[in-house]
């Protein structure tokens, strides 16, 4: 006889989850380990007395790590997912038939708690990996990468300049309403200011790129030049203009993270402007990481990067906090000027004439870097028979060199070293596929909000759950004894006649030794 079954909804069900969600669950198991409730005394300075209740802050800190574990970056969808779910409902502390929270309010209370509770739950969790033993804390790989803004390029608007009308109504404005209490609907536009003389330089080269036919841009009225200095996004301001090597330019947000060696945990992370050079963000990075480190009895020995953080400055901080930076050098320098040997006891140079270049003052470069000025004297260049084709136009020979050229050799030495490429090598196959997951598996291939603060929080809850991941999988080796392993060895007939063998060999070895003597 043929079965056919009728659905029909139950008024009143009994259910329970813990009976439906197996013990190996990824998120039973780590509903057991993962105690959240610190949240509560740390939050309560953010909510009122009164009122309606919120979203319960340690529910709302869980929803955030599903959205990274499970790769989904939408708040809507996130709740349409956790809603099908038993073992999501589980985690959550939620029963079949009992609403989950409105995904605005998630979206809203993201907003509304600040960037130090992330930081605090990533402490929180990091520490967990080091109680684990999955850190070791001596050796740190760093590494950035840029990250795409939720805005377009086509919303970039060009600066007004700071005595514009504009710039004036937007001033008068924020007298008039210092509280924000328009309405809704009358949205005042926001203008931000650029100099006077970067604005009238955009003109100018955009004029010259139009009339100048074998340009680039030759003969196109559209052809512009996009800049950080004279453009801003007007959907997200704190977004910047960035291109990488083989891909177009966008908006994005600058990602720099840490990671320990040991296992792979991220030990550190944070959002910054997609503007500048890696290399300016070292010295944040190495003190955040030293402070998280110390807190948990651990003390960093060395830290590898690639060359866009080489920088003299970089190199004498990290020797200044007795870190061993494995840095490649990178850009213009040269350990050695052909045809004029430097004499680091006299900190001078000498020329093919053997007149010498001594140190006169310092200066500092476009990039704010710190230089060395070495001249000649004025009545040795004039007189020599070589100023013709060593100075033909000035009158004397100057040389500028870096003020940390110590600091810079020693660098290059560590780069050459056969230790120096291993640690290279190590590093790219440490840190760079940390970054490859982030972006393809736990949703930082786009930040979804605005605001350099709200990318902040996404990178942390991403690392957050990037480490927990690996909390949950990691399972601590069991180091056997010595003795425990010479007893399992003997305990086998073959291997210990050999051993027998061996101990005899040498007792007879050292008696013959005796005689001699």
């Amino acid at each position: 006889m043929q079965g056919r079954k009728i659905f029909e909804d139950e008024k009143e069900l009994f259910f329970s989850l813990s009976a439906h969600v197996p013990e190996h669950n990824f998120y039973r198991r780590l509903k057991q380990q993962l105690d959240l409730d610190f949240l509560y005394e740390e939050t309560e300075e953010y909510y009122g007395r009164c009122g309606q209740q919120s979203i319960d802050p340690v529910v709302f800190f869980k929803l955030c790590l599903i959205g990274y574990l499970e790769n989904i970056t939408s708040d809507r969808k996130l709740i349409e997912h956790c809603s099908l779910r038993l073992d999501l409902l589980y985690f959550l502390g939620y029963q079949l038939d009992e609403p989950l929270p409105w995904h605005s309010t998630v979206s809203r209370t993201r907003q509304l708690l600040p960037e130090t509770l992330f930081e605090l739950l990533f402490d929180y969790v990091f520490s967990l990996c080091v109680e684990k033993g999955m850190v070791s804390g001596d050796a740190q790989a760093i590494d950035s990468a840029p990250v795409k803004a939720n805005a377009s390029m086509d919303s970039l608007k060009l600066k007004q300049p700071a005595e514009s009308s504009s710039m004036y109504l937007a001033n008068a404005n924020e007298e008039n309403d210092p509280a924000g209490k328009e309405g809704k609907d009358s949205k005042s536009e926001q203008y931000i200011s650029a100099p006077d003389h970067q604005l009238r330089k955009l003109e100018k080269h955009q004029e010259n790129l139009r009339e100048s036919p074998g340009s680039l841009g030759g003969h196109h009225e559209k052809a512009q030049l996009l800049s950080n200095k004279t453009h801003y996004s007007s959907t997200d301001p704190d977004a910047r203009i960035s291109v990488k090597p083989g891909k177009v330019r966008r908006l994005n947000y600058h990602c720099s993270m840490a990671v320990d060696t040991a296992k792979g945990v991220i030990s550190h992370i944070h959002a910054d402007f997609a503007e500048g050079r890696d290399s300016l963000n070292l010295p944040a990075i190495t003190l955040k990481l030293q402070r998280r480190l110390t807190d948990n009895k651990l003390h960093m020995q060395d830290l590898w990067a690639d060359g866009g953080f080489s920088n003299g400055s970089n190199y004498a901080f990290l020797e200044q906090r007795h870190i061993t930076g494995w840095v490649p050098v990178f850009g213009k320098y040269k350990p050695e000027i052909e045809g004029f040997p430097y004499d680091q006891e006299k900190d001078q140079f000498t020329c093919a004439a053997g007149k010498g270049l001594s140190f006169k003052t310092y200066d500092t470069s476009a990039e704010g870097g710190l230089l060395k000025i070495y001249r000649a004297n004025y009545q040795d260049c004039k007189n020599c028979p070589l100023k013709s084709s060593c100075v033909p136009r000035t009158k004397c020979r100057q040389i500028t060199r870096t003020a940390y050229n110590p600091e810079y050799r020693r660098a290059l030495e560590r780069q050459l070293s056969r230790k120096g490429k291993h640690m290279r090598r190590t590093r790219q196959s440490t840190v760079e596929p940390v970054f490859g997951t982030l972006i393809n598996y736990y949703g930082m291939g786009k930040v979804g909000v605005k605001g350099n603060a709200g990318a902040h929080k996404v990178m942390l809850v991403a690392a957050i759950a990037f480490n927990l991941r690996k909390y949950m999988r990691f399972e601590p080796v069991k180091v056997k004894s010595m003795a425990q392993a010479m007893k399992r060895e003997l305990t086998q007939p073959f291997t210990g006649f050999v051993l027998f063998l061996i101990v005899l060999f040498n007792l007879k070895k050292s008696r013959n030794q005796s005689l001699i003597h």
